[in-house]
């Protein structure tokens, strides 16, 4: 009865994954095809683009999983279930770190050769239409250089290790077999994890740029909405009259035969430029004005501002929760050698606060960790789709719907899978216990003063007491997400910092946010370097 429960469960688990997983496909599907441009589009850029933002999503997934893994093995009151015995249990925390393999592995990959290679080619197919085998040469070679750094990290982190025992009669020989030794006990987790967490801190960049801006953009335009349409064709209008004049006037100098001096035809190509544009944008007004989709986010107004609201809720529980974290630190930590890391909780967080009281009511602390993730993951999607793809302060693509050239979406998968790598240590810095075992609990032995209550067993939760002394006890099980997380101390040195620069990035964002009016109902959607075939694309959308 037992094993066919537990054949349940696993098929029931296998269900859900499946599903999930299909959920994932389609939606990256509908959201690559809603934001690549139509006449610009390949067939091999926009299956990168889908694999890619799928294993972002898949990857951000693992964490709520890995947590749910090691609580469901422990009784409410501290004991192992019947079934999770030391070599189920182990099988569990290796199918985990397999897991965390794969897509690791995958992401590497994705990182350091696919996209780059894809990207490469395309621009080469831009440069030169004709041999199609120099193209491929040609990306091969520039990808070369991706491949050779991801190598390089490999071996650093391999063969690097930290904590080296310091014989001074030891051979170099010695030495030499000792790394290799360590190698090969660690499985090439070390190596792995240095790789990942050298990505990490490029994704910790990339999150304090787009995901800090995007926390405070979304919701407050989610809240004020945009303007009407008819309100700005109306205005539009009145622009191209002024405009119209303008050009009259200008050219009614040379009536009488006389050429236009050169200060006036650079003005007379500027206003028809500008003329050009403006009538583009009366184009797409009257499309967006008689289009369903306009009417229909009309009638859903009330429920867009709900939503902005929650989500501006959750990003400021998310911003005080990573403020009081990192004031602990900084405050209880061993300092910078390292890492900022502290045992157990000195000053306590609104989330930390609220995953305990959720953990009584099961599934709960699971769909907010789930919510916490999957919202990380938006509000970045929301900052590079707001921004665009900036390098320094140059500005390379626009991510605009319909529009958004193959380079740019490969760039735009490729920064939101090394957010999505900085994701897990962004949770653990909200509440490190509860990511490390979940809602697991304990037996402790209870001394009390009482003669007659010495001896009883007593049960508390991981929160409750310092992480170390669960380590001694050896009754809990640790994520694998954590032996990924402070390999090395001075990554966790670095997300330190780059926590405090994330908030900083925040407030600024809420500030400039709640300044700025409301977005135009074609914001982005019309520039001056556009063609008038983009028009024909409208159809599409609206």
């Amino acid at each position: 009865a037992k094993m066919a429960a537990a054949a349940s469960e696993l098929l029931t688990g296998w269900c859900l994954f499946g599903m999930a997983l299909l959920a994932i496909l389609i939606f990256c599907w509908v959201y690559v095809r809603k934001y690549q441009s139509r006449r610009e589009s390949e067939v091999i850029s926009t299956i990168t683009a889908i694999f890619a933002l799928a294993i972002a999503l898949i990857s951000s997934a693992l964490l709520p999983v890995d947590i749910f893994l090691v609580s469901y093995m422990k009784n409410p009151n501290g004991t192992f279930k019947d079934w999770a015995d030391a070599n189920v249990s182990r099988q569990i925390e290796d199918t985990v770190l397999y897991g965390y393999y794969t897509l690791y592995s995958i992401i590497l990959f994705c990182v350091f050769l696919w996209i780059p290679f894809v990207y490469f080619y395309y621009e080469e197919k831009e440069e030169d239409d004709g041999n199609t085998c120099s193209q491929v040469k040609t990306a091969f070679k520039y990808t070369l250089g991706f491949v050779t750094i991801c190598a390089v990290l490999l071996l650093i982190g391999a063969f690097v290790p930290l904590d080296i025992p310091n014989k001074k009669n030891s051979t170099e020989w010695e030495k030499v077999k000792l790394l290799f030794e360590e190698f090969g006990s660690s499985h090439g987790l070390t190596a792995l994890s240095f790789s990942i967490s050298s990505l990490t801190v490029i994704g910790m960049l990339a999150a304090i740029t787009y995901t800090a801006y995007g926390m405070s953009a979304l919701p407050l335009n989610l809240i004020k909405g945009t303007t009407s349409a008819a309100y700005e064709r109306l205005e539009n209008t009145e622009d191209i009259e002024e405009v119209e004049q303008h050009l009259l006037r200008i050219k009614s100098k040379c009536r009488d035969g006389r050429p236009l001096s050169s200060r006036d035809r650079r003005t007379v190509q500027q206003l028809e430029e500008r003329l050009r544009t403006l009538r583009r944008r009366e184009r797409h007004l009257e499309t967006i004005e008689r289009s369903w989709w306009t009417k229909f986010c009309e009638a859903v107004r009330p429920l867009k501002i709900v939503w902005g609201v929650f989500f501006i809720i959750v990003a400021l529980l998310f911003t005080v929760s990573l403020f009081l974290s990192n004031l602990d630190k900084a405050l209880h930590s061993a300092g910078f050698d390292s890492g900022f890391i502290i045992l157990g909780t000195n000053l306590t967080n609104p989330l930390n606060m609220l995953l305990p009281v959720l953990q009584t009511v099961f599934p709960l602390d699971y769909i907010l960790i789930t919510t916490i993730v999957m919202y990380f993951i938006f509000t970045s999607m929301a900052g590079i789709r707001n921004m665009g793809i900036w390098f320094f302060w140059i500005r390379l693509y626009k991510i605009r719907r319909g529009k958004t050239r193959p380079q740019a979406l490969l760039f735009l998968c490729m920064i939101l899978l090394l957010i999505v790598l900085h994701t897990s240590y962004m949770i653990y810095s909200l509440a490190p216990q509860y990511v490390m075992y979940g809602s697991q609990k304990y037996l402790v032995q209870c001394l009390n003063t009482n003669a007659h209550s010495r001896g009883n067993k007593g049960v508390r939760s991981l929160p409750a007491v310092v992480v170390l002394f669960a380590f001694l006890l050896d009754q809990c099980i640790v994520t694998r997400t954590y032996l990924f997380l402070h390999k090395f101390w001075f990554f966790s040195a670095a997300y330190y910092f780059g926590n405090w620069a994330f908030i900083a990035v925040f407030l600024i964002g809420l500030i400039v946010s709640c300044c700025k009016g409301k977005k135009s109902v074609i914001e982005g959607e019309v520039d001056e370097d556009d063609s008038d075939m983009s028009d024909d694309e409208l159809s599409v959308y609206y």
